[in-house]
């Protein structure tokens, strides 16, 4: 097959590891075969400029003569165990009220993945909210761009308003429909 086939392919899988300095990274299909390539552009395209390793992967991946490409990503998912990270933060909050919060459009005003925390702004409101680096993992991502357009759940909790969860802004429209 040639890199100007346009037959592409479904794959779920897992991030093996991305860098976003360097622009790429590789997913490994659930059903084996070859690390497929993962370029920032792909990644870009479905609204985030990063992901957790080991975070699950829903793709569309297309076959060339230098290998297997993602084309396209359909849905990122936190990687396993994730899910049982707590945060102090959020430990005495109901369960249900951080579920039930809305989804809000944001915009990231700074994120420094080394102190593991950053802001973003809800569109309509001032008031900054706190993103840790833990729910960034619990949503399959790793770092934040100033400037991103995400989705974000936010909840009143120690620090003021905290985001509970973080999407892409593609993701959350489709959510939407």
């Amino acid at each position: 097959m040639t890199q100007n086939d346009t037959a592409t392919r479904r794959v779920h899988g897992r991030v093996k590891w991305f860098d976003p300095v360097k622009g790429f990274g590789f997913v490994i299909s659930d059903e084996g075969g070859p690390d497929i390539l993962l370029h920032a552009n792909v990644l870009r395209n479905f609204g985030q400029s990063s992901v957790a390793d080991n975070a699950g992967v829903e793709i569309k991946v297309q076959d060339t003569d230098r290998g297997s490409q993602a084309v396209e990503v359909l849905a990122i998912h936190p990687p396993e165990g994730s899910e049982a990270i707590g945060l102090s933060d959020f430990e005495q909050i109901d369960p249900e009220l951080i579920k039930s919060a809305p989804l809000e459009p944001a915009r990231v005003k700074w994120f420094d993945k080394g102190k593991g925390f950053g802001f973003a702004n809800t569109f309509g409101s001032d008031e900054d909210v706190f993103v840790h680096i833990e729910v960034l993992r619990r949503s399959g991502l790793a770092d934040l761009l100033p400037g991103e357009a995400l989705a974000i759940r936010v909840i009143h909790g120690k620090r003021g308003r905290m985001a509970t969860e973080v999407c892409g802004w593609e993701s959350a429209v489709k959510e939407s429909d």
